[in-house]
């Protein structure tokens, strides 16, 4: 079978509608804070244009012009590094506490969350090591004692801090990866419910996500309190209707919804455009899960096609815990709505990704008719 010359214009096309989306609804979002404090408001909106869309755009074009190969080789150096950055944090001067948490990471004039680099450096490094592997998958020590050792070391970093939601979203990219390499489902079984067993404990002693677990099990508990942002999530997407009240037009990103521009834009986005804008939205992810696992599946060799599926799968899952969050249909989490939400780093690094599997696209398996 032939293979295609340029990149996929159609998942290049999905990834530009989300971020021009994202663009647009940020300003939007951010009106709050401009009417509080301008300074503040430009400020933010710098870090997400110049950082985040610019350095972004410029990034993707980058990594979409470095052939995938690299990554390969390169990759335990990377996990390394996203290791070293990751403990940063907790070294006073250079890691900061933001919210109760030690995520952040200040060089310069730049703060970032060195997990966003984590999570690319795990999808890079566990494609390498399964395309390494690959004829010997159903191998107990070489497939599914790695990535217990991987999963062991980052959740001992991240609980630290803690981030929770960040391990989630590794913790089932690794398994979808583990499950793409071709092993059989019973080992994923098998290290769900023993995650889930963990989890499920963390959950039953750590208070801040017991009131998590509280508020999605009856979202009346405490609505001042750790319900708050649930119930002004629903009363923003209620009170969008159908239509929505039109772009601009949000009241609850005005000193009601917590981090409107950050967690909580869903809820800004069903507001002004309603329940058809807001599926609108989720049919515009869903397409981009449906192309990105489309050209893993007809990418050039293993590691590209676990490269790629990763890739998609964390940003996907990412996206559909954000949403499912803040319709209440899964434990507030926290993380940001991807191409959308508030983070100049974390938008830059998204659109890296996508730059990578840009260039894997352009070794894509095609058929004649193509």
């Amino acid at each position: 079978m032939p293979t295609s010359k340029s990149i996929d214009k159609i998942f290049f096309g999905i990834v530009i509608s989300l971020v021009i989306i994202g663009i647009l609804m940020f300003i939007s979002a951010s009106l709050g804070i401009l009417i509080k404090n301008e300074s503040k408001f430009w400020g933010v909106l710098f870090n997400q244009m110049a950082l985040g869309v610019v350095g972004g755009s410029i990034v993707m074009y980058i990594c979409w012009k470095i052939d995938y190969k690299f990554w390969r080789k390169w990759s335990f150096l990377i996990f390394i590094i996203s290791i070293v950055l990751t403990l940063l944090v907790f070294i006073p001067g250079l890691g900061f506490e933001h919210g109760g948490a030690q995520r952040w990471l200040s060089i310069g004039p730049i703060s970032l969350q060195p997990a966003e680099i984590l999570k690319i450096a795990f999808v890079i490094y566990f494609a390498s090591w399964l395309s390494w592997v690959k004829h010997r998958k159903q191998d107990f020590k070489f497939n599914i004692l790695p990535l217990i050792i991987l999963l062991g070391i980052i959740a001992t970093i991240l609980l630290k801090q803690p981030d929770t939601k960040s391990f989630i979203l590794i913790f089932v990219t690794g398994c979808v990866m583990l499950f793409a390499s071709g092993i059989s489902w019973k080992y994923i079984v098998g290290i769900i419910l023993v995650t889930g067993i963990g989890l499920g404990s963390l959950m039953m002693f750590t208070p801040y996500l017991k009131d998590r677990v509280k508020t999605f099990l009856d979202p009346s508990h405490d609505i001042t309190g750790s319900s708050y942002q649930l119930n002004q999530s629903m009363i923003a997407l209620g009170s969008g209707g159908l239509f929505g009240r039109g772009y601009g037009q949000s009241i609850q990103k005005f000193s009601y919804l917590p981090e409107p521009q950050g967690d909580s834009i869903f809820a800004v986005i069903g507001e002004e455009f309603g329940f058809l804008g807001a599926t609108i939205l989720i049919l515009l992810f869903v397409a981009f899960a449906l192309r990105g696992l489309r050209i893993a599946s007809r990418s050039p060799d293993v590691f590209s096609r676990l490269l790629v599926t990763g890739i998609v799968i964390m940003l996907i899952a990412q996206s559909f815990l954000n949403i499912a969050s803040i319709i209440g249909i899964f434990p507030l989490t926290g993380v940001p709505l991807v191409f959308i939400s508030h983070g100049g780093t974390a938008l830059f690094l998204a659109l890296a990704s996508i730059g990578m599997v840009l260039n894997v696209s352009k070794y894509q398996k095609v058929t004649i008719n193509e």
